[in-house]
């Protein structure tokens, strides 16, 4: 089968794990989850994958109510470490071979994160989760997605949502919103569109690394994505229509 991507980076919201519930994790979507993520890996893609954790605990939103960011964000990595054994759990449970490697030294969770270590777990085909964000406070797990997939060598940054693609104004609150079908990088940062935040924008246009937002509640759009169907909206340097 021939497909457009053979390395890619899944950045997934711990918003997508809880569901309908709003908060913690609900089985029946990992499950999902996993059980789509194994059809991929038969297809000899390597999977790299960056988890939030704000279906747990949003650093940003503790520092708005008075917490210290710093410590807020720290909390909030700890966060991502609980979405990544959970979902490396459910990927396990489908026969899947997972590592995960975090930017906070946790020896008896997982491995520290080395960027050649990571590489190599993808070569071999094991599905590789990224927790702890980038280690560091102030920094959003959008940002350690586009860093980790331009470390490993990612061909595309694939970013789940509850929604299929990116809208001029929230579909779910408008139904007149229009969805772009592509969009360059300078036309996210510009319309300040709720797509990634502007430091993961900037990264990714500094290394001409496109983003794909699409609906990852729909199944099996993962594997149209990788054979070239055009499934939610491309944002990239190289965009053939006018935004």
């Amino acid at each position: 089968m021939s497909l457009k991507y053979r390395r890619i980076l899944l950045k997934i919201s711990g918003e997508m794990l809880a569901g309908d519930q709003g908060y913690g994790i609900q089985p029946a979507i990992l499950t999902n989850l996993a059980q789509e993520l194994a059809e991929i890996i038969q297809l000899q893609v390597e999977v790299a994958i960056v988890i939030g954790g704000g279906n747990i605990f949003r650093g940003l939103a503790a520092s708005a109510s008075g917490m210290e960011r710093a410590s807020a964000d720290y909390m909030g990595m700890l966060a991502t470490m609980l979405n990544a054994l959970a979902l490396q759990n459910a990927l396990e449970g489908q026969g899947i071979q997972t590592r995960v490697l975090s930017a906070i030294e946790m020896r008896q969770l997982a491995e520290g994160y080395i960027r050649r270590r990571a590489i190599r777990h993808l070569e071999k085909k094991r599905v590789v989760i990224f927790a702890a964000g980038t280690g560091n406070p102030y920094f959003t797990t959008d940002t350690a997605a586009a860093l980790r997939a331009m470390e490993i060598g990612a061909q595309v940054i694939m970013k789940g949502t509850k929604v299929d693609g990116i809208y001029d104004a929230d579909p779910m609150t408008n139904p007149s919103a229009k969805r772009f079908t592509e969009l360059p990088f300078l036309s996210v940062l510009n319309k300040s569109l709720k797509v990634m935040d502007a430091t993961a924008i900037t990264l990714c246009m500094d290394n001409d690394l496109p983003i794909i937002v699409f609906n990852l509640t729909a199944r099996g759009n993962i594997q149209k994505i990788l054979e070239g169907e055009p499934i939610g909206t491309l944002v990239s340097k190289h965009v053939t229509v006018k935004p």
